[in-house]
């Protein structure tokens, strides 16, 4: 885990950030644990508004900054979708600021944003979860504001890993709850729990960072102790 004189001398931005996020950890009893933090950002038209009022940024922000109090190499993969994923870039802690918007603007903006289609952006992280190595279980953080065009997949995709060591936190924009979210968040015939689902609401940046890390982590603990009596984490 990078020690907090390095966040001060490398991303001074994000120390109050990473030590709110420290204290979630803490209240949920996963202080010490390591995991691999991955965000997955929904691109789709929908969203726009989110991009350009800087929500998605500062959740990338809170990411990374819940990273250093879990990872020790200041890197969160981060993946943009729509119907399709788009290649995965490293967000980094000497160079995190208007990543979002370089990243989006690269592929083409608000005139090239498309539906909503889950699973292939899923296995993206599945597949660079599997190729890296590591042997901590993953954190992947998928924000959405709506339902996927390919709900049936998504579903039977997220009962099918999970028996791998990655949790999905599931983050909701928008005013109303989704519904096909919730459905995930209690989904059967699941290895073991999977999945836990926060609404943010349709003003993301309006709470605090502290509800938002509470939001995020809340069954990632009972995750971790589910996968370990089920033998998918040492």
């Amino acid at each position: 885990m990078i020690n907090l004189a390095k966040i001060e001398q490398q991303a001074p931005g994000l120390v109050n950030l990473a030590k709110t996020a420290g204290i979630s950890l803490t209240k949920q009893g996963l202080s010490g644990q390591r995991a691999a933090v991955y965000l997955v950002i929904d691109r789709s038209y929908s969203m726009r508004s989110y991009y350009a009022d800087g929500s998605v940024q500062h959740l990338a922000d809170q990411a990374l900054a819940l990273s250093v109090n879990l990872d020790d190499d200041g890197i969160v993969p981060l993946l943009m979708f729509d119907t399709r994923p788009y290649p995965m870039v490293g967000i980094h802690l000497a160079d995190y600021q208007g990543v979002v918007a370089d990243q989006h603007n690269l592929f083409g903006g608000e005139h090239t944003m498309g539906g909503t289609i889950y699973q292939p952006a899923m296995a993206a992280v599945v597949e660079h979860y599997r190729s890296s190595g590591t042997t901590d279980p993953a954190l992947v953080l998928f924000q959405t504001d709506g339902a996927p065009q390919d709900a049936q997949f998504t579903a039977g995709y997220l009962a099918l890993v999970s028996k791998l060591p990655l949790f999905w936190s599931f983050i909701g924009f928008g005013p109303a709850p989704v519904p096909f979210l919730q459905r995930l968040d209690t989904l059967s015939d699941r290895a073991v729990d999977n999945a836990s689902y926060f609404h943010a609401g349709g003003r993301p940046q309006h709470l605090t960072d502290s509800h938002v890390y509470d939001g995020i982590t809340r069954e990632f603990g009972p995750w971790l102790t589910a996968a370990r009596t089920a033998g998918i984490l040492a």
